[in-house]
């Protein structure tokens, strides 16, 4: 269904009935905890759809984003990888959602919330990942005296962004849980919110050792035998452990929380995959150049912001050529980045 679906609607039996049928549902078989469909609560009124929750709208509104197509060219962990399996930040936002949706279902907590959370936590991703992330916090930093976290600027995406500037007008509870989503951020009001900040990391550690073992940075055997032991000898498995223990935990505390074993074992696969991985030799060797990329684009557009497109809404000049910046994907950064370096070639 198109985001473009509007409010109003013909009128018929099941459009008439929707809200009122969600909400008995939703009173027969979600938990007490969990966050409910009803009222929408959105910064501009608006009146509720016929056929979808509001956050169901609010997930449809975000897949329709120009932000989210973009993911698919934007890193996860490894630069521009030449296989086609590696992960993407698209593929990750993908496999976080899906993760918290059965979370969300196991614990009869809203499922809708979770998947919109999910699917907008990470569209405010710079290119290269967090080493552009680190680089464009350090350009801010040094020139402007602010600074960057993907977190506040996924949110800025769906705020402002989006729409020709208009924004998205997602719901109070879809953008506490974007802003909430990162480990360095305030944890989210919702449990929904909750699980997706827990099941991004639970995502990531794993998929990136697959992709890390593929890339041959890595080798099976090399995994810490201690959290292998508690977590499982693959992907599939650790995540199966992670997300029962989670949920057994979860239900008797009546918040998102790990075992202290399972909780302890992934911890410590995280440190192993930061010292081995996120900081190792194969990803380290190329963060100078994405420095020197990133920065150069940086002082650029500081110092030529008529080169920054129109489409950017009008603000001070370090939000505009960060809205920018930010927005591009690897293949338009590095594009950019060679029209300033490479001398083009002289026609014959």
């Amino acid at each position: 269904m198109s985001q473009q679906l509007g409010s109003a609607h013909p009128a018929g039996p099941v459009a008439d009935a929707f809200a009122r049928s969600v909400r008995d549902r939703e009173e027969r078989w979600l938990s007490p905890r969990a966050t409910r469909s009803y009222p929408a609560r959105r910064a501009r009124v608006e009146d509720d759809c016929g056929l979808r929750t509001p956050f169901q709208r609010d997930r449809d509104r975000i897949v329709h984003a120009k932000a989210f197509r973009r993911l698919k060219h934007k890193t996860q962990v490894f630069v521009a990888p030449t296989g086609d399996h590696y992960r993407t930040r698209l593929t990750h936002t993908l496999e976080v959602t899906q993760i918290s949706r059965t979370v969300a279902r196991a614990l009869a907590l809203n499922e809708d919330l979770a998947e919109a959370i999910g699917l907008g936590h990470d569209l405010g991703h710079p290119p290269f990942g967090h080493v552009g992330e680190a680089a464009l916090n350090r350009c801010l930093r040094s020139r402007f005296q602010t600074g960057f976290h993907h977190w506040e600027h996924s949110l800025r995406v769906v705020d402002v962004l989006e729409r020709d500037g208009r924004g998205l007008n997602l719901t109070e509870q879809v953008r506490d849980g974007i802003l909430g989503h990162s480990g360095g951020a305030a944890m989210p009001a919702t449990l929904e919110g909750r699980i997706v900040r827990l099941m991004d990391r639970v995502a990531y550690i794993n998929h990136d050792i697959d992709d890390a073992i593929r890339a041959g940075v890595l080798s099976p055997a090399e995994l810490p035998a201690d959290a292998i032991s508690v977590l499982g000898d693959t992907g599939s498995r650790r995540i199966d452990t992670l997300v029962h223990d989670l949920v057994e935990h979860s239900e008797v505390a009546g918040d998102i929380v790990q075992g202290e074993e399972i909780g302890a074992a992934m911890s410590g696969l995280r440190e192993f995959m930061f010292e081995r991985v996120y900081l190792g030799p194969v990803a380290t060797r190329e963060h100078d150049k994405i420095h020197t990329v990133i920065s150069a684009l940086f002082h650029h557009y500081c110092e030529h912001p008529d080169e920054i497109p129109t489409s950017i809404p009008d603000a001070e000049l370090s939000v505009r050529v960060t809205d920018h910046l930010a927005g591009m994907t690897d293949r338009f950064c590095i594009r950019a980045f060679e029209l300033l370096s490479v001398p083009a070639s002289f026609a014959p």
